[in-house]
């Protein structure tokens, strides 16, 4: 297996700017030695775009092929339908249909959805002009804007008319509005939680003028930032592997992805599955799947009845001790012995779609309790629809788990996986930048079992916020009795505060971010997990971060530090005063990923289904394709069709720091549930955390070796940084260490 293609690259924690490839080796672009930064947009005056960070000029181009649409408001009626059509797949239908001839129809346009009120139109250059006339002709479009990118990326930015503007403390609104009047501006809205923060729109400027109107507001006085409130497409999910015939291995041929697929699981006579999911969470323990896997084990079954021993036998508190493979975890499970399990601790999981009916989250949800509580806000807000409303309570809506929308849109992409011939699936999923992507000429056979292991990856990932929330907080139902199967999460007491910023194919928009940090410190959290990244960084979103942390002491917010291999951490995890987290495998090593260097605090385990282990070397957690409205219509699948431990994907075997940054923050939730009295602030217990981190049993690979000698050679980092401080941070967190500290 390619280890830079695999199965779960995921989405949210990669680095906006290592992507753009455009600087040398050394330059410390993410951070200096306090992780602080300043950005601001310009356009030069040839017309030329560019993206300006810290004095260095980023190329920014508007694509040629693609544009995006921004949809009319729909009736709030016809979103509550049981399976209404989304406006995505009418133009998509719209533009497609008609006659071959001048300003009809194109059977090859295909529209992406991009949140709930925007779409990607992909263009072809012959008919350019014709499609983006049929677009403005319908009636359910508000408008069309400009798709830029960064040099040599893949990225999608979308530029709407809407620039944030962060004005100085104590400005009377009056000030504001005549700022705003003198460079023909208007307010829509304030930011919810940020008084001094607006988004604000242009009365004589479009397009890329935007990005000329955003800079020529640095400077000006009352003004401390500017930045256009871009609307990103950050992939939502997960890569698949490189389009040759995978091999995943497990760690003998028994035990390959194939042999997992093919044999049948355990089933009791009352017809339940038996699974030791617990044995399968290597990152909570490690001592059974690594004492199983050099055994001469015939299938998945086999597999199964050797966790089950090796759990029994590691229940005892002495027979970690006595183990004799080295231990690549976290300590959890001698860590739930010693603590209440992050009983009383609120962790926000600020995400793509929560699927909290998971029947292993629902237990586990925190009851929102605040004087302003909007209606129906039980469970946490989603912040992922764009919103002009100046009511606070019409800026999103309570529910963060999938929209019959947003569902019978990715239902319509897994069935076609399933139902379409190799030739149609290839015909319609088929795009320009996909086939980029191909180094070689496949067969149509390859070619669409590429397809469909994407599609039905891209599927699953949608739901990122889901299986993040699992590694958190997750806890089997309890309805179930005793013999309850399902995944754990470091702390399974803690309580989880869905908070979703993402929709469809990974649309956000910087004041989405940002309210919702300040939405999930005001209802009460006392960690909050950002596995996101990609997100271009800002002055704005830095000074909102750093407003938070300092009327919240005692808040602890974990970032992913990126899954681009940089030798630095992405934003937001860049951030002064943010817990960057790094990701490490089943046997000890970086994982192939993560980003190290300069920002990184700790690492955990994040997986890594490149390894020897396959699958097997993933992290298990909530999935949200169980639910039984995603097969309606469609068989029972009865095989794995991508990397899911059950056949209907309600648990996946996932990879990324976006999973190690869940990790630790459960572990901050053990830590934070021992600390009764609320003693302890954000930096005791920071350095409590990295305190009792250790190098122990971590590997750094002969590459990562010659790189780091390559960095101290030129000078760019001090030679007392060590090999492992360079790639681990202050190491592998260790939970049970770190709570006997706190309760010390």
């Amino acid at each position: 297996m390619n280890p830079k293609g695999t199965v779960s690259r995921i989405f949210l924690a990669i680095s906006i700017l290592a992507s753009t490839n455009i600087f040398p080796f050394a330059i410390n672009y993410y951070i200096g030695s306090n992780k602080t930064a300043s950005a601001q947009i310009v356009e030069s005056n040839n017309n030329q775009l560019f993206y300006i960070y810290k004095g260095q000029r980023i190329p920014l181009t508007q694509q040629k092929d693609a544009i995006a649409v921004e949809f009319k408001p729909l009736p709030k009626t016809r979103t509550r339908g049981s399976s209404p059509d989304p406006l995505y797949l009418q133009l998509e239908k719209d533009l497609q249909t008609g006659t071959r001839t001048r300003g009809g129809g194109n059977p090859q346009i295909q529209v992406k959805p991009l949140g709930k009120n925007y779409a990607l139109v992909t263009l072809t250059s012959s008919q350019n002009f014709d499609i983006k006339k049929k677009i403005q002709n319908q009636n359910y479009v508000k408008a069309s804007l400009p798709i830029l990118s960064r040099a040599d990326s893949q990225d999608t930015i979308v530029l709407p008319n809407e620039i944030i503007v962060n004005f100085e403390a104590n400005i009377s609104d009056r000030d504001k509005e005549s700022i705003l009047k003198q460079k023909n501006l208007e307010i829509i809205r304030p930011l919810r939680f940020f008084p001094n923060i607006y988004i604000v729109k242009s009365t004589v400027a479009s397009g890329t003028d935007i990005l000329n109107v955003s800079s020529k507001l640095d400077g000006v006085k009352g003004i401390t930032s500017a930045v256009p409130n871009f609307l990103q497409s950050v992939s939502s999910f997960i890569n698949i592997e490189n389009i040759e015939e995978q091999n995943s291995e497990g760690f003998n041929d028994d035990l390959s992805t194939q042999s997992i697929n093919k044999t049948t699981t355990n089933v009791t006579n009352s017809g339940k599955a038996e699974i030791d999911y617990l044995g399968l969470q290597w990152h909570l323990n490690s001592t059974p799947l690594k004492e199983c896997l050099p055994q001469k084990i015939n299938g998945f079954n086999a597999l199964q009845n050797c966790l089950k021993q090796r759990t029994t036998e590691n229940s005892s508190s002495k027979s970690s001790s006595k183990s004799k493979s080295s231990r690549t975890d976290l300590h959890v499970t001698e860590a739930w012995k010693n603590s209440n399990g992050g009983k009383g601790v609120v962790v926000a999981v600020i995400d793509s779609l929560i699927q909290w009916d998971h029947p292993d989250l629902r237990n586990s949800l925190y009851k929102v309790e605040a004087a302003d509580k909007c209606p129906g806000e039980v469970y946490g807000w989603d912040f992922s629809q764009p919103s002009s409303s100046k009511k606070p309570c019409e800026i999103g809506d309570s529910d963060t788990s999938v929209s019959p929308l947003e569902l019978n849109a990715l239902k319509r992409k897994l069935h076609d996986t399933f139902k379409l011939s190799d030739r149609k699936l290839i015909r319609r999923y088929l795009t320009p930048k996909i086939r980029q992507q191909i180094r070689f000429r496949p067969s149509e056979k390859q070619l669409a079992e590429y397809l469909r292991r994407k599609i039905r990856s891209e599927v699953g990932g949608e739901f990122h916020g889901t299986l993040v929330s699992g590694v958190i907080a997750a806890k089997p139902d309890n309805s179930q009795g005793q013999d309850s199967q399902g995944i754990w999460g470091v702390a399974p007491n803690a309580k989880i505060l869905p908070v979703r910023v993402f929709g469809l194919n990974g649309s956000i928009s910087p004041s989405s971010y940002i309210e919702a940090v300040g939405y999930a410190a005001n209802r009460g959290a006392d960690v909050i997990n950002l596995s996101l990244g990609k997100t271009l960084p800002t002055d704005v979103e830095e000074f909102a971060l750093s407003q938070v942390l300092q009327q919240n002491p005692k808040l602890v917010i974990v970032a992913s530090s990126g899954n681009s291999n940089y030798t630095q951490v992405a934003y937001p995890s860049g951030y002064s005063g943010i817990l960057s987290v790094g990701a490490s495998n089943l046997f000890g090593d970086r994982a192939y990923y993560s980003n190290y260097g300069k920002g990184l605090d700790v690492v955990a385990p994040g997986g890594d289904l490149s390894t020897s282990a396959g699958w097997l070397g993933g992290i298990p957690t909530t999935g949200g394709t169980w639910m039984d409205k995603f097969w309606n219509g469609l068989a029972f699948p009865n095989s794995r069709w991508s990397p899911t431990i059950d056949f209907k994907g309600k648990y996946w075997w996932m990879q990324g720091t976006s999973f190690s940054s869940p990790a630790v923050a459960g572990v901050v939730a053990l830590m934070k549930g021992e600390d009764t009295d609320g003693k302890l602030n954000r930096e005791q217990l920071v350095n409590i955390l990295k305190s009792t981190a250790s190098y122990d049993n971590l590997k750094i690979s002969e590459p990562d070796k010659k790189s780091y000698r390559t960095v101290v050679n030129k000078g760019l980092i001090p030679s007392s940084v060590t090999e492992k401080q360079f790639f681990f941070g202050s190491g592998l967190v260790n939970a049970d260490a770190a709570v006997r500290a706190v309760k010390k």
